[in-house]
């Protein structure tokens, strides 16, 4: 494809974008982004014309495809009626969104505070959590992300929270029901019998909150097992702590219902949404507040606020994200879908020496690797990476295929208008890929007999 006179060259690109502009959770020396020039529907091209599939919705978020001319126009409308308002203000679109959200929250969350993001949403609702009980204790799991700022990775339990340690303090940390290398959850009395302890040893009056993704997202697509939500939901209830539901990534049909706590029929005391709130076209996220939060402040401040909350042009883009995502039936689409996934995933499985583990829900999916089927040693260790795991991601990229590649997992996160047959496209660039990291696992006539003497 020939490179018009004012365009840059995608070595161009990067040179600026690398010398100029600062990427996150990087060494920044060790930096080698792909360009996007434009993306459309399931893939995203370079400037010299390399078409790429999308396999995690750029961070799960982009959840209606890329390039819907719905959603642009409806941001561009917007901007040419009222491009801003500060928060104060009434808008027609803020007041719309809310009544549209209030059709799809479960239970009695019907009330809705905007943010820019979801890291933003956590932060608030931690805050409406720590004002409404009284108390500042906040119970957060090891295997969970909930945004970087402050108070967010305070409560996040991976070690992306490390670098920002010592950080607020009253953070309680449990383990979830999945450990880390087990191929099961453990059994949900004996894990909700643990959780009751902690709570009993920390003192549940000092307790505002228990917040948790409902789906893991980065840290294994941990799928609940059945009445695990349930017994937290009661747990909480027995104590008078709010259950904070972090839906930034499950949220919006990702798990083919519009939000994961459907599955199991919990409705938690607030739910955090971002990213497939507009598909990304625009930052935005909300704190969904159930009737006694909301209740709260009737005739209290809420000490919080932002410049950009509820604005205009990305209120727009939600409205007309979630239009798409009903009128193309997309969050049916990824339900539909969920039994094609969990197909391709179990056949990788039965034919990939180096694939140890998969889950799916829905498109939120993973495929765990590792070196040694008896061992079940990862293909790279807790919080690090491998030269196989590098040269996975290179094939992967290098084939038009991508995804996130996180410790020793792959994921399979694709925009919910994926088609059956684009799945399938996806799918063959992954199993031939897998010959990288299938290569050093030792096959059964190739382990060393144990000695006896």
């Amino acid at each position: 494809m020939a490179i018009a006179r004012d365009q840059l060259t995608t070595e161009e690109i990067v040179r600026l974008n690398r010398q100029y502009t600062f990427f996150s959770w990087s060494a920044q020396s060790r930096v080698h982004p792909i360009v996007i020039d434009r993306a459309e529907g399931v893939y995203f091209w370079d400037p010299d014309g390399k078409r790429y599939i999308d396999f995690n919705s750029q961070l799960m978020s982009v959840n209606i495809g890329h390039g819907d001319a719905r959603v642009a126009d409806a941001i561009a409308a917007q901007a040419h009626r009222l491009a801003f308002a500060a928060p104060q203000f009434a808008t027609e679109v803020r007041g719309r969104l809310g009544e549209l959200l209030a059709e799809l929250t479960p239970g009695d969350l019907k009330t809705f505070f905007f943010t820019l993001g979801g890291a933003e949403a956590n932060e608030n609702a931690l805050r409406m959590a720590r004002m409404v009980t009284g108390r500042q204790k906040v119970m957060a799991r090891f295997r969970s992300y909930h945004g970087a700022s402050a108070g967010a990775i305070s409560v996040t339990g991976d070690p992306r929270r490390w670098a920002s340690e010592p950080a607020i303090p009253g953070v309680i940390r449990v383990l979830d029901p999945w450990r880390w290398g087990r191929e099961q959850p453990e059994p949900v009395q004996e894990h909700l019998a643990y959780l009751e302890e902690v709570i009993q040893y920390e003192g549940p009056q000092t307790i505002a909150a228990f917040i948790l993704e409902t789906v893991t997202g980065t840290n294994g697509i941990l799928i609940p097992p059945d009445g695990y939500l349930a017994g937290v939901r009661e747990l909480c209830s027995k104590y008078g702590i709010l259950m904070i539901a972090d839906e930034v990534m499950a949220g919006f049909g990702r798990t083919g219902r519009w939000f994961a706590v459907d599955h199991w029929d919990v409705v938690p005391d607030m739910i955090t949404m971002a990213k497939g709130l507009t598909s990304s076209y625009l930052p935005l996220g909300a704190v969904a507040m159930s009737r006694q939060v909301a209740d709260y402040f009737a005739d209290r401040v809420y000490y919080g606020g932002l410049t950009y909350s509820a604005h205009p042009m990305s209120c727009a883009a939600a409205i007309a994200a979630i239009g798409v995502l009903r009128d193309d039936d997309l969050v049916g689409n990824a339900q539909r879908l969920d039994p094609v996934l969990k197909a391709h995933l179990a056949d990788l499985q039965a034919r990939h020496p180096s694939v140890g583990a998969v889950r799916s829900i829905g498109l939120f999916g993973i495929i765990e690797l590792i070196r040694d089927r008896v061992t079940r040693e990862p293909m790279a260790p807790f919080n690090g990476s491998s030269p196989e795991m590098a040269a996975l991601d290179s094939r992967l990229r290098s084939d038009g295929l991508f995804t996130m590649n996180h410790w020793n997992a792959i994921f399979t996160n694709p925009p919910l208008c994926i088609a059956q047959g684009q799945l399938q496209e996806a799918f063959a660039i992954i199993d031939n890929a897998l010959e990288v990291t299938d290569a050093v696992v030792p096959r059964v006539d190739e382990r060393p007999v144990p000695r006896t003497d």
